[in-house]
């Protein structure tokens, strides 16, 4: 009975599982930054050690992002994704067993050790489930669970610690990824093999032209290949500059809200969530508009352009934040700022799955996560730096500027005949897969 039991509109599900798992990624990594202000009263720490601790983070995420993607491809999707949310999950738990700046900080790098295969691993079933016109879309809705994370992580991390201590809420959020993984090992496999996918989905993804490779079609993948050509050193070099803008919100605004603007941890529960808000609503919109845009007859290339240059535009909002006069005020130029990155990252992450084959898009997404992370490891050490002798103003003027400088990079480095590489869909061909439910 259980084996003839189909689930209809399965590859949404996977989005939505993707989705739950990036919640769950992003409440664990920004847990921290909610409960910073009592682990440090507890721990003795100052924002340098904060900031060295962040660095830490942002360093193995940027060694394993290199690697995570190429272990994803070599696994396949299903055991990559348990793999490592399995291993964040219990690095989470850790937390709530440190005793000092050096345990907090180990803890921090085996976590950054892990969380980075959350992202190519989700890139590639994206890649293995929906047609070009709808993966910005797919990508859109797992990303939507970071900025979801980023806000759940505040009320949530900020409830368990004033009524159980903040060592609990690593417990939690650790015990979630654990729960999830069982979910996931039960449901996912690629379309061909999936026994929960319907005779109607199915020959909908064959329409589509969605083809996932069977383990007898694997290929080694050619790292080197992949680092040294140019739309990798592209991707790298523009995560390098943007991601590192919303490292920043995610583990400085609240921070910043206590320093700036007089907040305590209840208040940091009730409103520093907010902005978090607005990034769902610019994954899923970013995600929508592209495909929108190829639906009504524009080619891939120029659709996600036109969209990250949608998002790039919101960007300068972020250098009022430190000049507006109310807190209300910072927090609304803050979601401005988040919504725009939110919409540019929805189709940034999914260049690799348009441009690389299938076979190398982990490694691809990977790499290219590997700048982002080096971004944030070292603009970390530098804003930590800059707030405990200077004021926030240059972090936030810095944030307003490094995605229109971005885009001008894709634009220029990323023609559209980057696209027309070997198992990419080419640049003017015509879409005929379904609409996006």
């Amino acid at each position: 009975m259980i084996r003839s039991l189909k689930i209809p509109k399965l590859r949404w599900i996977i989005a939505g599982l993707l989705l739950v798992i990036t919640l769950i990624n992003y409440t664990d990594r920004m847990t921290l930054s909610v409960l910073i202000g009592d682990v440090s009263k507890d721990l003795s720490l100052g924002p340098d050690d904060y900031g060295q601790i962040v660095s830490l983070f942002f360093l193995a995420y940027a060694i394993m992002y290199a690697i995570s993607g190429y272990v994803v491809d070599r696994l396949g999707t299903k055991v990559g994704m348990a793999f490592f949310a399995c291993a964040w999950s219990i690095s989470q738990m850790l937390h709530g067993l440190v005793t000092g700046k050096w345990s907090l900080a180990g803890c921090r790098f085996a976590l950054g050790l892990t969380e980075p295969g959350n992202f190519p691993a989700a890139t590639r079933a994206i890649r293995e489930w929906f047609p070009a016109e709808q993966r910005a879309l797919g990508v859109g809705i797992f990303n939507a669970g970071s900025s979801l994370g980023a806000a759940v992580a505040s009320p949530v991390a900020a409830w368990l610690a004033l009524n159980y201590g903040w060592r609990s809420a690593f417990f939690f959020t650790g015990a979630l990824g654990l729960i999830w993984v069982i979910l996931w090992w039960i449901l996912y496999q690629p379309p061909q093999r999936n026994r929960w996918l319907s005779e109607k989905e199915s020959a909908e993804l064959t329409a589509a032209g969605v083809v996932a490779e069977s383990p007898a079609a694997k290929v080694r993948v050619n790292w080197r290949g992949v680092l040294r050509s140019r739309p990798c050193l592209t991707l790298i070099l523009v995560r390098f500059l943007s991601d590192p803008v919303i490292y920043f919100v995610i583990v400085w605004f609240p921070a910043y809200l206590q320093r700036e603007r007089g907040f305590d941890l209840s208040m940091i529960g009730k409103y520093a969530w907010v902005p978090f808000v607005f990034g769902d609503i610019g994954y899923i919109f970013g995600g929508w508009i592209s495909g929108r845009f190829m639906r009504a007859g524009w080619s891939l290339p120029k659709s996600r352009k036109v969209a990250m240059a949608v998002g790039a535009s919101l960007l300068p909002v972020a250098v009022l934040v430190p000049l507006v006069p109310s807190a209300a005020l910072a927090i609304a130029a803050t979601s401005v700022a988040v919504l725009g990155h939110a919409i540019w990252v929805a189709n940034l992450l999914t260049l690799p799955a348009d441009i690389f084959p299938q076979s190398e898009v982990g490694t691809a997404a990977g790499l290219s996560g590997m700048g982002g992370a080096i971004g944030g490891a070292l603009a970390n050490l530098v804003t930590g730096y800059i707030i405990a002798h200077y004021t926030y103003l240059p972090i936030f003027i810095w944030a307003g500027l490094m995605h229109p400088l971005s885009l001008l990079l894709v634009w220029r480095l990323l023609p559209s005949r980057v696209f027309e590489l070997p198992g990419a869909p080419a640049a003017g061909e015509a879409r005929t897969a379904g609409s996006a439910h």
